[in-house]
């Protein structure tokens, strides 16, 4: 009776306690998801705090009514458990008010737990490490009012959490880690004091880490940064070097710092996290994250750089948001010196952006400050994030990346390395896919590819995009792909590198430069990995491979789902993440977002793009293509109704594809192909695409031959091979521009405006509404791949020369081109 009257009056008085207190707290846990079993409400837990603090057990006692886990300040315990405390900690407070500090300890209630888990080992007990954050701003060096406004992690007296509270409880983190069994710890040893001393020393471990992941390196002052690369040795000899007076150039140099730096201030983080989230709200019906888990539990060891594909100016202020609600420390973002305008470039530079100027090749100067300053990032352990691809992609293709930022990346971990040792932290590089299912600049990209000029950002093109708000744009989906880790891939390019006197060649070893762009091309193809199909890239596969973008309602949604279920069945990687709901979702979110029109037809509805549609949905079919370039190649060849060969088949493709591998970042080596053919070959029988020989005992010599063309099957298989049909189109078209004009004749940047101009003359003859076709980018990228495979030579005298191996290049394409095609190509190259 007393029992349960002492239970009742202290369940009561720590629910007072909890009401006064959380109308200054707004709480959000963070932490990783658990595995399965490992959140079950029945499992014995005990809580691993920083310091003893009531304000955090009241705080986490009110938090663990959401994960439905037993509450152990307002609920009892049974009375076999009422010894084991459910608290420990780590750290003693140190007392005074204004003193951030504490003292291990190893506390009365973790010696008593021990001895109570020794005592009885048959019940299983979990330790559950837990950070409550009043706050995440990063301690400022030196920073007296740190304690005073930027409390994050309170050590010190109670004085100092009850302001921390006060100043910074709407902004309260709470972490959660993966619970550990209190059983691994005395395997080795069954002494308490032991068992208890290696917990302890293992939870102020994992606290310490946390941190750095939640919290991040303490900031220095950026006017103590700004003083100080210049006096850095890589500037100081560049100074030297440049025969100017040493006091003017270091000032300039001090400038281009100043200009570069930026100044994070947690007060604007905060700002920008409620502001965003509304703008989520009012652009966006959800943000999807997938494989994030992989990232919190490698930040804690790693300093992370974050490479997103860059789809929209919206990208950086995303990606940040999402990693900043999920516990992770906001990245410092390399912005374009385009985006440093008044009153913007003050909020995004305070918001973790540093700037960039787009060129600085000639100017040695701004170089070596700008790659001092990101040494210096990489070598506090700040996580970065930058764009390889450099712009924005117009078309929706991932771009080939530039290497200019990664080889500073390298660079400043060879520096970090330089004395045989490894740097304090390694660098871990993370491909993030970003897929939008409608970007708000898409009428500017069309421009563009047309051939109108860039507009110059300014505060009035801000206020223009302002009226997006309140329009629909679908979902966004953001997926983390393969982590690369940049030791292990650096001793994979060079055994031994860090033996070598790289100080001597001013860490630029002759062999990074080839080492950076293997890099650079696996980061993008690392990208291409983690795509996220969503349900306009689908309606845009389907709707655009149609003859007049044009199809009846089941026949679309019928095609969509099938070509769905293909991607899942052939995956480009485990990492692809493919909408899981209805087909007649997928089109009434089309239709919400006006990419397509429904006509009315008493013998079924049909669905059209309009040619402003079909340009939009150029863009949401190019994110994903990559995923179906291989089948379509097949299916060109196919479509021809001849008997094929598997061996016929795997040589075809293995000749092109170097080029469409190039153009698309395939992740599959020419070794690899014939497996992955003779699986989408398989994939293709199964949906009745093509039939297979039964005799043939050889997989090699199985022939395959397309469906009766009277068929639905054929239908679709015609309609797979028109998405990749106009790559090879234009393949076809550069290399007969070149034989036509002769051997040596033509220099590379003529074939490029040349086989543009051609192309453009297509679109315009026969109606293809494709500004992309085009595109002199994909020229130049078939052109760089075409001299690499040997195929086409360039001279000294910059004109391009060819054997006859691209002879048979072009008969090969020849192969998988409908006569009416290549006859319109000759034709054109003829009269042009």
């Amino acid at each position: 009776m007393i029992t349960s009257l002492w239970h009742t009056f202290r369940r009561t008085l720590v629910r007072l306690q909890q009401s006064c207190l959380y109308p200054v707290l707004k709480v959000r846990q963070i932490g990783p998801h658990y595995a399965a079993g490992e959140d079950a409400p029945e499992r014995l837990r005990v809580y691993a705090l920083l310091s003893p603090s009531w304000a955090e057990k009241l705080v986490l006692d009110r938090e663990l009514v959401h994960k439905n886990w037993h509450q152990p300040l307002s609920q009892p315990k049974p009375a076999q458990l009422s010894d084991v405390p459910a608290f420990f900690h780590v750290y003693r407070r140190g007392g005074k008010a204004f003193h951030d500090s504490g003292r291990p300890v190893i506390s009365n209630s973790l010696k008593k737990l021990v001895a109570w888990h020794l005592k009885h080992p048959e019940i299983p007990i979990d330790v559950v490490p837990v950070r409550v954050f009043w706050g995440r701003s990063p301690d400022k060096e030196g920073s007296f009012w740190r304690i005073w406004l930027q409390s994050s992690s309170t050590l010190g007296g109670r004085l100092t959490t009850v302001l921390a509270m006060l100043i910074n409880g709407r902004d309260t983190f709470i972490h959660f880690s993966r619970p550990v069994a209190l059983s691994r710890f005395h395997r080795s040893s069954t002494a308490p004091d032991r068992v208890a001393r290696m917990v302890a020393m293992a939870l102020r471990q994992h606290h310490r880490l946390i941190e750095s992941v939640v919290i991040g390196p303490e900031l220095s002052h950026r006017r103590t940064l700004v003083k100080t690369i210049p006096s850095s040795q890589p500037v100081r000899r560049v100074i030297a070097e440049s025969g100017e007076q040493k006091k003017k150039a270091t000032k300039q140099a001090r400038r281009y710092a100043d200009e570069i730096a930026s100044n994070v201030s947690h007060t604007t983080v905060r700002f920008m996290d409620v502001l965003l989230k509304r703008v989520w709200h009012s652009l966006y019906d959800g943000v999807h994250i997938n494989h994030i888990e992989q990232i919190k539990l490698a930040a804690r060891e790693h300093t992370v750089v974050y490479l997103p594909c860059h789809r929209s100016h919206i990208d950086y202020l995303l990606l940040s948001y999402v990693l900043y609600h999920h516990g992770l420390q906001v990245p410092q973002v390399a912005a374009g010196i385009n985006l440093n305008l008044p009153v913007v470039g003050g909020i995004l530079r305070r918001g973790g952006a540093f700037f960039i100027r787009r060129s600085f090749k000639d100017n040695r100067l701004y170089s070596a400050v700008f790659d001092e300053y990101l040494h210096q990032l990489f070598s506090r352990g700040y996580p970065v994030e930058y764009f390889v691809e450099g712009g924005r992609s117009r078309t929706g293709r991932t771009l080939p990346a530039r290497a200019g930022l990664l080889s500073m990346t390298v660079r400043s971990y060879l520096r970090s390395c330089s004395q045989g040792k490894p740097p304090r932290k390694n660098i871990l590089l993370v491909p993030v896919h970003i897929g939008y299912e409608k970007v708000f600049e898409a009428s500017s990209y069309h421009r563009e590819l047309r051939g109108a000029q860039k507009r110059k950002e300014s505060i009035g093109g801000i206020f223009s995009a302002l009226r997006a708000f309140g329009k629909p744009f679908g979902q966004v989906h953001l997926s983390f792909g393969s982590l690369i880790h940049l030791g292990e891939f650096m001793h994979q390019q060079k055994p031994g590198w860090y033996r070598e006197d790289l100080a001597s060649s001013n860490f630029r070893p002759q062999w990074a430069t080839e080492s950076v762009n293997r890099l650079a091309n696996r980061i993008v193809t690392e990208i291409n990995r983690a795509t996220s199909v969503n349900p306009i890239n689908l309606i845009a596969l389907v709707l655009l491979s149609s003859r007049r973008q044009a199809l009846a309602e089941n026949t679309l949604l019928d095609r969509a789902e099938r070509w769905r279920n293909l991607i899942q069945q052939c995956p480009v990687s485990d990492l692809i993440v493919c909408s899981t709901t209805e087909p007649t979702h997928w089109l009434e979110r089309a239709e919400q977002l006006e990419l397509v029109e429904r006509h009315n037809h008493p013998m079924g509805d049909l669905i059209k793009a309009n040619p402003r549609q079909a340009l939009d949905l150029t863009y949401y079919r190019n994110n994903v293509l990559h995923l179906l370039a291989l089948p379509s190649l097949m299916a060109c060849l196919l479509i021809h109704q001849r008997p094929l060969k598997q061996s016929d088949i795997q040589h075809w493709i293995t000749q092109v594809y170097p080029f469409v591998q190039s153009e698309l970042f395939l992740p599959w080596s020419r070794a690899e192909l014939p497996e992955v053919i003779g699986q989408w070959l398989n994939a293709f029988n199964q949906m009745d695409y093509c039939a297979m020989s039964a005799s043939e005992e050889e997989t090699s010599c199985q022939e395959f031959i397309a469906a009766d063309d009277r068929t639905t099957a054929y239908s679709e298989l015609r309609a797979m091979a028109r998405l990749m049909m106009p790559t090879l189109q234009r393949y076809f078209l550069t290399i007969e521009l070149l034989r036509q004009r002769g051997n040596g004749i033509m220099s590379r940047a003529d074939t490029e405006q040349q086989s543009s101009l051609v192309a453009r003359k297509l679109t315009l003859l026969y109606e293809m509404n494709s500004p992309e076709f085009f595109d002199k980018q994909l020229f130049h990228s078939l052109l760089t791949q075409l001299i690499q495979e040997g195929l086409v030579l360039e001279s000294r005298d910059q004109k391009l020369g060819f054997g006859g191996e691209l002879e048979k290049l072009s008969d090969l394409l020849s192969q998988a081109l409908d006569g009416d095609v290549q006859r319109s190509v000759l034709e054109c190259l003829r009269n042009g």
